[in-house]
């Protein structure tokens, strides 16, 4: 907080020439609290040449008291109250306060030295919370993943859901692949998913990630533990996405987020003045270090989940909280799943047997209508016992009528029945339609989805299958036309 030199001078001559008090000069000058503290120092502890500063009660355990602060400096009062007690101290906590704010230590400050890395020398990783996001019933924890080069200020980022390992492989892959290329170096903190193991200087990282940064020729190094200016880059950059980029801004998916945010970099935050170069954007210094950058390798190393499954006895396999459908036939096999952020393949060898879109929701029944089909060809009388799993095959929305007929009451057993009905006399196509008009316009009764069926009968052009339409006790027959002129007579 900067203030006038004339009001700085001011205050050191009221403070040191008229011995004014801090707050008396704050009332007067009407400045911050802050200004006078920057002006003047900040007040440290009075110097104890005599034993008349210290409390009576306290004379004794004062010595005991400065040793302890000297190994403890931030050792709370109340602890050192304890201490004193059970040495035969009877004096009040509040004697023991006033004096530890004079005895206290002040805190050391670490002095950093400021260094300029290489051009393409090295990357700085890491992740920030950006909110949450409501996807399929749930609430899940939104991120950020921010790369940035530490010689030209690039960025790189995008929105993610999970802080596994394979996650930050495929980020770390997708900002090579947009650089198109690598530093020789990834600076990184010390979450789990990065080093395994640390005891001072010795590091175990994570064996997927050594595997990555081994095909892609790149050295992962770790910053102190708690010592985030070592990668002050990226905390930098992270705050800059912050204000300018998320500040004011509602993310409603992640393909939606993903897309604002890639735009933003390509753009605005190429386009700002370079911190070191002034006259330079971060652009020109970009083109620059792409020059020297470590090429990706061709073709880029895989970074799915891989790993085996088994097919339960209804045919689904198990993900990361959700269920996915198996081709009925896979029951109680061993199948090799593999997976990434989009999508969920099911593998019986090298062949891929099921492949699903991949739910980042929880509880949730993914399936194939092919697989469920399978199962109720498989099935003896699966079409006549089964009749919601069959109008689930042939009209995708079929679940929200059935949870509106138990919200409102109804037969459910009566309505699938009648429906089926509908199904097998106008088709899967025309009867998807209607249910689909149906739930907008908020009808739930089979006669009203009959009407509805009718009406998309006559717009696909559909006619109506006889032997369904008069019955099946009606036999088929082939009618010879004749003139109808004698019946005028």
């Amino acid at each position: 907080m900067t203030a006038d030199p004339a009001v700085e001078a001011e205050i050191r001559r009221l403070y040191f020439a008229e011995h004014w008090r801090r707050g008396t000069i704050v009332a007067q000058l009407s400045v911050h609290a802050d200004v006078v503290e920057r002006v003047l120092g900040r007040p440290g502890p009075k110097p104890r040449t005599a034993l008349a500063l210290i409390p009576t009660a306290l004379e004794p355990y004062a010595g005991f008291i400065d040793e302890t602060l000297c190994r403890y400096p931030r050792l709370v009062g109340t602890r050192v109250y304890d201490m004193l007690c059970e040495r035969g101290y009877r004096g009040s906590l509040r004697t023991l306060r006033r004096y530890l704010r004079r005895a206290r230590p002040l805190p050391k400050h670490e002095v950093f030295l400021r260094g300029e890395p290489l051009v393409a020398e090295q990357s700085q990783v890491d992740w920030a919370h950006v909110g949450y996001l409501d996807i399929e019933g749930i609430r899940r924890a939104l991120w950020v993943f921010v790369l940035v080069l530490a010689y030209s200020r690039a960025i790189w980022g995008e929105l993610v859901l999970d802080l596994s390992v394979h996650s930050l492989l495929r980020s770390l892959l997708r900002a090579a692949l947009y650089f198109e290329g690598c530093t020789r170096q990834w600076l990184f903190d010390n979450p789990k998913i990065v080093v395994l193991e640390r005891h001072g200087d010795a590091v175990r990282f994570h064996p997927l990630l050594l595997e990555l940064a081994g095909a892609m020729r790149v050295q992962p190094r770790l910053c102190g533990v708690r010592k985030p200016q070592q990668k002050g880059r990226v905390e930098r950059a992270i705050r800059y996405l912050r204000e300018r980029f998320f500040a004011a801004r509602h993310i409603h998916s992640l393909a939606q987020g993903n897309a604002q945010l890639m735009e933003f970099l390509t753009t605005s935050a190429l386009d700002r003045e370079h911190p070191r170069w002034p006259h330079r954007t971060v652009r020109d210094v970009l083109t620059e270090e792409k020059a020297y950058l470590l090429a990706t390798p061709v073709p880029p190393p895989a970074t799915d989940l891989i790993v085996p499954t088994v097919v339960d006895k209804t045919a689904f396999v198990a993900f990361d909280g959700n269920r996915y459908s198996a081709p009925p036939r896979y029951s109680r096999a061993t199948l090799t799943l593999v997976a990434n952020d989009e999508k969920v393949r099911l593998l019986d060898g090298t062949s891929v047997v099921a492949t699903h879109d991949r739910s980042w929701g929880r509880r949730q029944w993914i399936e194939d209508p092919a697989h469920r089909k399978e199962l109720l060809e498989h099935k003896r009388a699966g079409r006549d016992l089964k009749g919601r799993d069959l109008l689930r095959v042939e009209v995708p929305d079929i679940d929200r009528l059935f949870a509106r007929w138990v919200e409102r009451g109804r037969n459910v057993g009566n309505m699938t029945v009648r429906t089926v009905g509908l199904l097998r006399l106008y088709g899967g196509e025309v009867l998807a339609r209607a249910v689909t008009e149906a739930l907008k316009q908020q009808t739930d009764d089979p006669g009203g989805l009959a009407i509805l069926c009718e009406q998309a009968r006559l717009d696909l052009h559909r006619p109506i299958p006889m032997p369904l339409a008069l019955g099946r006790h009606v036999p088929d027959r082939d009618v010879v036309p004749h003139d109808l002129g004698g019946y005028d007579e």
